[in-house]
C-alpha cells in the first residue's frame, strides 16, 4: 500500500471525530474508579475498540451513501471525502465499511457474552445503525434524526453500557455522565451540518439544521453546551466537588466554540470549528479523569 493510498484511508476515517467514540469509553471506566469498583480492562479495551470500528464503519458509509446521493460535490466546503474525490471506488468504500463492521462484532462479541440478552439487542442495533445513518430506506441524517443518534449511542449506550459491564449495575451516574458525553459529542454533527445547509437542503438531505435553517443550528449548540456543563452540578452533589469544578473547565473550549460560531456564516472555517468542537470533547474527558484521580487521593 502506498503512503498516498494510507493517507486516504485514515482521512476516510475522520480521525479527528474519533473523540466521540473513545471518550466515552474512559470517561466511564473512571466513573467505575469513582464508584469504588475495580476496573476491568478487558471490557474497557474491548469496549474501545467496538466503539471504535463502529464509527469507521459509520464514516466509511457516510462517504459512499453521500457521494451516490449527491451530497458531496465540487462545491462541499467541509474536508474531501475519497469517495467523491475519486481516490477509491464507492464499491470499495463500502467493502471496507462492512469489514469495519466485522470488526465491531468480533471485539463486542466478549461483551455480549458478558451483558447477556440486553446487549445482543445493542449489538444488533448498533451494527445496523452504522449503515443506516445514512444508508437504506430511513436513513437517520437525512430524517434530522442524526443528533438523536449520537445522544444515544455515543452518549448514553457507550457511557452507561462500558459502567453497567464494569460493576453488573445501572447507575444514575452512568446516565448523566452518558447524556454530558452525548451533548459534547452531538455539537460535532450541529457545526458539520451547519456548514453543509445548503448542499444538504439541495439532495433532500434534512438535517434539523437544514430543516430549520443557520440560527437554529446555532442555538442548537448553545443549547446542547449548556446541558452539559449544568448537569456538572450533579458531580457537586452526589459529594464529588472536585470532579464537578475539573469537568466545569471544559466551559472554557465551550464557549471559545460558540463566541467563534456566532458571527459565521457557512464557510470552511467552520472545519476549523468543528475540530475545536472535537477538542472541547476530549477535555472534558480529561478533565473528569483527572477529577477523579483527584478526588480518590485527596
Amino acid at each position: 500500500m502506498s503512503s498516498s493510498t494510507f493517507q486516504n484511508w485514515v482521512m476516510a476515517a475522520r480521525p479527528k471525530t474519533l473523540v466521540a467514540g473513545a471518550a466515552p469509553i474512559a470517561v466511564a471506566t473512571a466513573l467505575t474508579y469513582l464508584n469504588g469498583f475495580p476496573i476491568l480492562w478487558w471490557v474497557t479495551a474491548c469496549a474501545l475498540a467496538c466503539t471504535l470500528a463502529l464509527q469507521i464503519a459509520t464514516n466509511f458509509f457516510n462517504d459512499a451513501i453521500d457521494f451516490v446521493k449527491g451530497a458531496d460535490t465540487e462545491s462541499r466546503l467541509g474536508p474531501t471525502r475519497v469517495t467523491a474525490s475519486g481516490a477509491f471506488s464507492g464499491k470499495t468504500v463500502m467493502i471496507v465499511a462492512c469489514v469495519a463492521l466485522l470488526l465491531a462484532a468480533a471485539t463486542g462479541l466478549p461483551l455480549l457474552f458478558k451483558g447477556g440478552i440486553p446487549f445482543v439487542v445493542l449489538g444488533a442495533a448498533s451494527l445496523f445503525l452504522a449503515y443506516s445513518y445514512t444508508g437504506g430506506p430511513f436513513p437517520l441524517a437525512y430524517l434530522g434524526l442524526g443528533e438523536v443518534f449520537v445522544i444515544l449511542f455515543f452518549g448514553l449506550v457507550a457511557v452507561a453500557g462500558t459502567h453497567y459491564l464494569h460493576i453488573d449495575s445501572l447507575k444514575t451516574d452512568a446516565i448523566v455522565l452518558g447524556l454530558q458525553q452525548g451533548f459534547f459529542a452531538t455539537v460535532l454533527i450541529v457545526v458539520n451540518n451547519a456548514r453543509d445547509i445548503e448542499g444538504d437542503r439541495a439532495v433532500g438531505k434534512m438535517t434539523l439544521a437544514a430543516r430549520f435553517g443557520l440560527t437554529f443550528a446555532k442555538a442548537e449548540v448553545v443549547a446542547l453546551y449548556l446541558s452539559a456543563l449544568a448537569l456538572n452540578l450533579h458531580w457537586y452533589f452526589a459529594g464529588w466537588a472536585t470532579v464537578s469544578v475539573f469537568a466545569s473547565l471544559s466551559v472554557l473550549p465551550a464557549s471559545l466554540v460558540v463566541f467563534k460560531l456566532l458571527p459565521l456564516q457557512p464557510s470552511e472555517e467552520f472545519n476549523r470549528i468543528l475540530a475545536l468542537a472535537g477538542v472541547t470533547q476530549l477535555i472534558f474527558a480529561v478533565c473528569f479523569c483527572l477529577g477523579v484521580a483527584f478526588e480518590t487521593v485527596l
